[in-house]
């Protein structure tokens, strides 16, 4: 039994599907959606230091953060501003699995860093074929596209307000 499966009974694996749980895009899935999740979505390991993307490519996939840290970083004129830094639980790119977009910022390994990645391809599939995942990632993302629009929105007016 522990043979067959044994992803089900691995500590890494259990620790995974906590992590996953608390990703926003994934909130309210049951552990038996997540544990297809994780064996579905792509693992991907990250130096310190190396990009994950640029500003200005063109978005392909979703990630969530496992392991280590990532920093966000626009290009405003000659220098760099970090708008975030991310660690486990954590996701970027989320626009690229709605459309292809272009990046609006890089996306760079504070440390080593493992990552899960959602490509738009399977998210796609996911559309036609798991409306219990898709449905839940796709309430999931407009939620929080939602609360940036908001958060935008209360800058903006603080801004001409002063």
């Amino acid at each position: 039994m522990r043979r067959l499966f044994g992803w089900a009974f691995d500590k890494e694996k259990e620790r995974d599907l906590d992590i996953l749980k608390k990703a926003q895009p994934f909130k309210g899935l049951s552990r038996k959606l997540l544990g297809k999740l994780l064996i579905d979505l792509i693992p991907k390991d990250y130096t310190a230091g190396e990009t994950i993307f640029s500003e200005g490519d063109t978005g392909k996939a979703l990630y969530v953060v496992m392991q280590g840290s990532v920093k966000i970083i626009k290009m405003t004129g000659q220098s760099e501003k970090i708008l975030s830094t991310l660690g486990p639980g954590s996701y970027f790119g989320e626009l690229a699995i709605i459309n292809n977009s272009h990046r609006f910022a890089s996306a760079v390994a504070e440390e080593n860093t493992e990552v899960l990645i959602m490509y738009k391809a399977y998210f796609d599939d996911l559309i036609k074929g798991n409306s219990a995942i898709s449905s839940r990632i796709l309430l999931n993302l407009l939620e929080s596209l939602s609360n940036y629009i908001c958060i935008n929105q209360v800058n903006e007016q603080s801004r001409s307000d002063t």
